[in-house]
């Protein structure tokens, strides 16, 4: 039977989960700790968490896929998917509160997928994060692990390595490799030296560790109460604990966090892959790249005749072998070769082809240094629009505001600020206090500190309009929420001071 068919053919229910975070830190500025390498945007439009769902989305029996990210970016995930125009899939989301790495988010994957559909379903995990080109062979490659997946194996899928990459994890077998059989798994070798990484391609017997797993619900958490009990045990009252929501379209299931937080923060692979004996690797060519660094974007873009690759208003002059992208500015380069160049509204990044992979060096010093461009775009998202820094200075701050139709900020307070909201386009509907204003363009309305109050678009196009903010402290943590429809209602907490303004 072709692969293909054997998987439209299976009577197990196979489904997908997608595993949507990680901070990208190699691709910053465009990836940042609020907008993660999932949701950048490629040339073409999409992001990359749209391809992977699209890919999960196209094989055969697939009716519901399950997306394992983190609260704050749930509302970008959940807008991401509905772009896509697909509507005969359900979408559900298992949410973590924090970060804990592969091994806890896809066992409260297999939790939640063993919760709806039993331990003989087929999960396939899918990172968010990679291009695969030929779907054909991606197809047949799941076909065939999943049928070794019902048999009780925990697989994983491997690539022939075309060149020597030191960048990348690696699958050992024990026998030459033949493309169309399933090998068991010697060993995992994390990031070869080059001299090594050389002797892996013409060997025959190493695999790229692509990142990718299929396996039952109860073989993947039987292996973690084996090899990981500090992640199966709070993994498990999490997802007990949790708070669930259905919807005409989908579902979520928000883990617990004073469990899950106490869950091992460790990789699946390290977790189990390197320590089950049960694990086997499927052989494939899917045209796989997981877009780690510039350098992998900038080869996704076809070079001019001097080894350039530009995106974006870009003007050049003698320079050769650049990778260059641009947003909203014209770039005019100059006498330069072999450098990334990438800009965005408020960080631009310069950097030695040579250095890609040093990039989250950058990060990892913005950080230390606490400031906000490692976690913030200019342009922030939230779950009813976004909002956009225009300008700020002592005791002032000026956003740009668009809010969706039918979308509403919170009913909210701030002790140290007033606003005054002037409408740009659109249609708003303003609370202050026991007041309901609306308001068309070129109308305003004063908020004072202390005061409760509420912006919502009741129109049927985006409300765009201009905040000024005015005080003694103008952070984003001088919020206090009373109602909000995403759910953000932490314990209320005494008032911000002054003293502890962040930039």
């Amino acid at each position: 039977m072709h692969a293909i068919e054997a998987l439209a053919g299976q009577t197990t229910r196979l489904v997908p989960v997608i595993i949507c975070g990680g901070a990208g830190t190699r691709l910053w500025p465009v990836s940042r700790e609020a907008f993660p390498k999932p949701l950048m945007r490629l040339e073409d439009g999409q992001s990359l968490l749209q391809k992977t769902f699209l890919r999960a989305c196209r094989l055969p029996g697939v009716s519901e896929i399950m997306i394992v990210t983190n609260r704050e970016t749930y509302f970008l995930a959940k807008d991401d998917c509905r772009e896509t125009g697909v509507d005969d899939v359900t979408v559900g989301f298992v949410l973590e509160p924090v970060a804990r790495n592969t091994a806890p988010a896809i066992g409260a994957a297999a939790l939640a997928v063993r919760e709806r559909h039993g331990d003989d379903a087929t999960m396939l995990v899918l990172p968010a994060d990679h291009l695969i080109h030929d779907l054909d062979a991606f197809e047949a490659a799941v076909a065939r692990a999943a049928q070794a997946a019902q048999a009780g194996r925990i697989v994983t899928f491997g690539i022939a390595p075309t060149r020597p990459e030191t960048g990348y994890g690696y699958i050992e077998v024990d026998a030459p490799i033949a493309s169309a059989a399933i090998h068991d798994v010697s060993r995992f070798v994390e990031k070869p030296s080059a001299d090594i990484a050389e002797m892996y391609v013409h060997g025959r017997k190493h695999l790229w560790n692509a990142g990718m797993f299929c396996f039952r619900p109860d073989v993947i958490l039987d292996a973690l109460d084996t090899h990981a009990s500090a992640v199966s045990g709070p993994i498990a009252q999490a997802v007990a604990r949790a708070a669930r929501a259905q919807s005409d379209d989908g579902y979520s299931i928000e883990l617990d966090p004073m469990s899950f937080k106490h869950a091992e923060n460790v990789s699946i692979d390290y977790a189990v892959m390197e320590r089950a004996s049960n694990v086997a690797v499927v052989p494939c060519d899917i045209g796989w790249s997981d877009i780690g660094s510039w350098q992998a974007i900038s080869e996704l873009t076809k070079p001019d005749t001097a080894g350039n690759r530009v995106q974006g208003a870009v003007s050049l002059h003698d320079v050769e072998n650049c990778f260059i992208r641009g947003e909203t500015r014209m770039i005019g380069a100059l006498g330069i070769h072999d450098l990334i160049i990438v800009d965005t509204p408020d960080a631009l990044l310069v950097a030695s082809r040579d250095r890609a992979e040093d990039v989250k060096q950058i990060v990892a010093r913005l950080k230390t240094d606490g400031h906000q461009s490692c976690k913030l775009h200019r342009t922030v998202h939230r779950p009813w629009g976004t909002y956009t820094v225009l300008e700020e200075g002592e005791r002032f701050k000026m956003k740009r505001i668009v809010v969706k139709p039918g979308a509403s900020l919170s009913l909210q307070m701030h002790h140290h600020r007033s606003e005054h909201w002037i409408v740009v386009s659109g249609c708003a509907e303003a609370q202050c206090g026991d007041r309901v204003i609306a308001l068309q363009p070129n109308e305003s309305t004063y908020i004072p500190a202390g005061d409760k109050h509420r912006l919502t678009n009741p129109g049927v196009l985006d409300l765009v309009l201009i905040e000024v903010q005015c005080g003694e402290y103008l952070g984003e943590d001088d919020i206090v929420r009373f109602q909000d429809m995403y759910g953000r209602l932490p314990e209320l907490a005494p008032a911000p001071q002054p003293a502890t303004q962040i930039a």
